[in-house]
């Protein structure tokens, strides 16, 4: 039964890539299902990490999946997607402290990856490329811009590359430090007024080379779903965030499957912005006001609302 299990779930994720690669480039996707309520999320998440095991190639499996419930399928790759509202229901409200999922983590259970090598050899060669669609690209910069950042912040942009997507010239931002991990990449993001090369992953015990309270703003775009220590990384975002300051999580259902986190790939979009919350909530730094948001373009379809391409979600929180 686990063998058969594990033929399926990578048959799926085989099919999904396919499907992808035909409407974009970039070798990334994800395989998604649509889960119902705030209990369902939690109990999904505990049993990621109390339930499941680990086979020899390092991929997550566990027989506690929870049902597919979303109305509308995307058309090009099958992809189940989360209904107008579900997003913003994903964060509890308020929350239980008795559902902290991670409790009784087990590291290498939740955050091994398919691809284990060290993350280095995979980031040694400059992709300057974007990992979603034009229209969510716009989506992101839209937001980046006109409502996450303002004139005179500090900013940090966590596992930055190319891009930040801040539009040039519309803003006159005191500070905009990237932290990634390829120097190429981040020479040529004309965003950046400093940059720095760091492996996230590398040592549990992350330190981020700033001072305490030193950004207005921290952003991490496209990349949580790769972080093996992501509550040490979201402690860390705390110390380094001025008092009041806030972190914006942006995140698709596209990605590299090899090096994303067996927490993710066994998991959906709505549970995808619960387990962020969740690392906020949790991480022990003090986060408050911890929100989620659906950004992903929309059309009318019969009596939904569908997304329409790449789906965007952002996922927020202010240091208390």
């Amino acid at each position: 039964m686990l063998m058969l299990y594990f033929i399926i779930l990578v048959a799926s994720s085989l099919q999904d890539i396919s499907a992808f690669s035909s409407s974009n480039k970039s070798t990334i996707t994800e395989t998604t299902t649509s889960s119902t309520t705030i209990l369902q999320r939690r109990q999904f998440l505990s049993s990621i990490i109390s339930s499941s095991i680990i086979i020899p190639t390092t991929i997550i499996i566990t027989s506690q999946q929870q049902p597919a419930n979303a109305a509308v399928r995307d058309p090009k790759t099958g992809i189940l997607l989360p209904s107008v509202g579900e997003i913003e229901s994903s964060i509890p409200q308020p929350w239980d402290e008795d559902d902290n999922p991670f409790t009784s983590l087990s590291d290498t259970v939740s955050f091994s990856r398919l691809d284990a090598s060290d993350d280095k050899i995979f980031y040694a060669e400059p992709r300057f490329v974007e990992h979603v669609d034009q229209q969510a690209v716009e989506s992101m910069t839209s937001y980046v811009t006109d409502r996450l950042l303002r004139n005179g912040d500090s900013v940090l942009d966590l596992c930055s590359s190319w891009t930040s997507h801040i539009a040039p010239g519309k803003l006159e931002l005191k500070r905009v430090a990237g932290l990634g991990m390829n120097a190429k990449e981040l020479e040529a993001n004309t965003a950046l007024t400093e940059w720095t090369v760091q492996d996230l992953n590398e040592n549990k015990h992350v330190k981020l080379p700033y001072g305490n309270d030193s950004f207005d703003v921290v952003m991490c775009q496209l990349s949580i779903d790769y972080l093996i220590h992501p509550l040490e990384v979201m402690k860390e975002v705390a110390r380094v965030l001025k008092p009041g300051g806030k972190v914006a999580i942006l995140i698709s259902n596209r990605l590299f499957l090899t090096k994303a986190v067996g927490l993710w790939t066994g998991s959906d979009d709505i549970e995808h912005a619960y387990t962020v919350g969740s690392y906020l909530r949790y991480c022990g730094g003090d986060f408050g006001d911890i929100k989620a948001e659906d950004l992903s373009i929309r059309k009318k379809n019969g009596k939904e609302r569908v997304i329409v391409g790449d789906p965007l979600y952002v996922i927020t929180a202010t240091k208390l």
